[in-house]
């Protein structure tokens, strides 16, 4: 092939390529004009190989209309009573660990008919970051409580209130993603002081690559909402001495009001889910929450549906908070399971591990012999010859000496396949 027909061949490819991709992005990937997260930005343009930054697998290719809640017309949905064939079947694929395991699974592919399976339903433990879904809680709650009646001044607060991390970030091992619109360029890195980011991008952080520092100064700003209402966002000055000159027991029922009440003004059991304090050592010392973190698997199934119905503060939350739980990040643990590389996958995932001496037993990640805590929540969307298969999973688990990343991510694939198979699809 001559060298023009080469290139006449890569222009024709590219825009090609330009056509399907704008046709068929998704959120975030298609929503920097509306929320103007620079990450959404970058991941567009890497998908188009025009950026650094991978490629994002089938799954991920909705627009952001095709992210919507499923459960619209069914918002008086409750969960069902475990189906005792649905959950022997998911029971035996624990094994000989299942005492260590808490998993509900809803199958809502036929919504007028959900199927739904249980196993320890009611097993509570720290469910580590799976716990920044109440923190985002929290903020939506916040927002609608301050504009009841005013969608567009919420949109404007979370695309326009720069925040500037501070203290409140340190510290974290997580490293997001900074992304130059103009330059193109790519920085993935820990986030540092001074850093700046739109409470979108903060918000986004938090969920897609589980930053703990993000998380910190989402919940700082959700406390400082619940507090200054419509005066908010207030000033660097303002927030300053509003956290140096609050009494500190104040402090503690303001971000008891801010993530607690919205539990249960949303229908949730708080001796059942609970988020009871900030995720970075510094955000604890700075405010003390007042209590454990944990949730069980029936509890977060509850918090899902609520989601999808449309009843988890308001409708307009419930689909922003989704959107931002698309996954359009890499897929990791229940979400890196192969079988779901062309599904939709809403995701969070968090864990906490715990090593300590022993003969013959090496400590590493999501490894440990004295806690080894994994928790996944999952919601999985694929169309296959027509059908629709639409589901909820939770997974939390405390299985010792175990890599629990490869555990969840091998229970994702086996539970795709009984969804598969009970749904009648190859």
């Amino acid at each position: 092939m001559s060298a023009r027909l080469v290139k006449k061949f890569k222009i024709m490819l590219m825009v090609a390529l330009v056509v399907v991709m704008d046709g068929v992005m998704a959120y975030p990937l298609d929503g920097y004009e509306e929320t103007l997260i620079r990450r959404v930005e970058g991941a567009r343009l890497a998908n188009l190989a025009l950026a650094i930054g991978g490629f994002q697998p089938p799954g991920a290719m909705l627009t952001t209309e095709q992210v919507d809640l499923r459960l619209l017309d069914h918002r008086d949905m409750v969960l069902p009573t475990p189906d005792p064939e649905f959950s022997a079947r998911i029971e035996a694929l624990l094994g000989e660990n299942k005492g260590a395991y808490g998993i509900a699974l809803l199958d809502l592919s036929n919504p007028d008919a959900p199927l739904y399976a249980e196993y320890r339903g009611d097993y509570r433990q720290n469910v580590g970051s799976v716990g920044k879904l109440l923190a985002a809680l929290g903020l939506f709650q916040a927002l609608a409580d301050t504009w009841p009646d005013d969608l567009e001044r919420r949109k404007e607060i979370l695309r326009d209130t720069i925040i500037t991390a501070d203290d409140f970030a340190h510290h974290d091992h997580h490293t997001v993603r900074f992304f130059d619109v103009e330059t193109r360029k790519l920085t993935r890195r820990k986030i540092q002081d001074g850093d700046q980011g739109s409470l979108w991008e903060y918000l986004d952080w938090t969920l897609s690559v589980s930053s703990n520092s993000a998380a910190a100064m989402v919940m700082r700003d959700a406390m400082l909402m619940s507090h200054f209402g419509q005066a908010y966002p207030v000033s660097e000055e303002q927030k300053n001495a509003f956290f140096s000159d609050t009494p500190r027991g104040d402090l503690t029922r303001l971000f008891q009001k801010t993530f607690w009440e919205p539990v249960t003004r949303n229908g949730l059991p708080l001796d059942k889910i609970r988020q009871g304090s900030f995720f970075t050592a510094q955000g604890k010392k700075n405010v003390n929450g007042g209590g454990n973190s944990y949730a069980t698997a029936q509890t977060l199934m509850q918090l899902m549906m609520k989601m999808e119905e449309g009843k988890l503060v308001d409708e307009w939350s419930s689909r922003q908070l989704k959107r931002l739980l698309y996954m359009t990040e890499r897929r990791i643990r229940y979400a890196s399971a192969p079988a779901l590389k062309e599904a939709a996958v809403y995701f969070k995932s968090g864990s906490l591990y715990k090593c300590k001496q022993e003969e013959g037993f090496k400590c590493t990640s999501y490894h440990g012999n004295v806690i080894n805590y994994m928790n996944s929540v999952a919601i999985v969307e694929q169309e296959i010859d027509g059908k629709k298969l639409h589901y909820i999973a939770i997974v939390i688990s405390n299985v010792l000496r175990k890599n629990s990343a490869e555990d969840h991510q091998a229970l994702g694939a086996s539970i795709h396949r009984i969804i598969k198979e009970r749904n009648g699809v190859e």
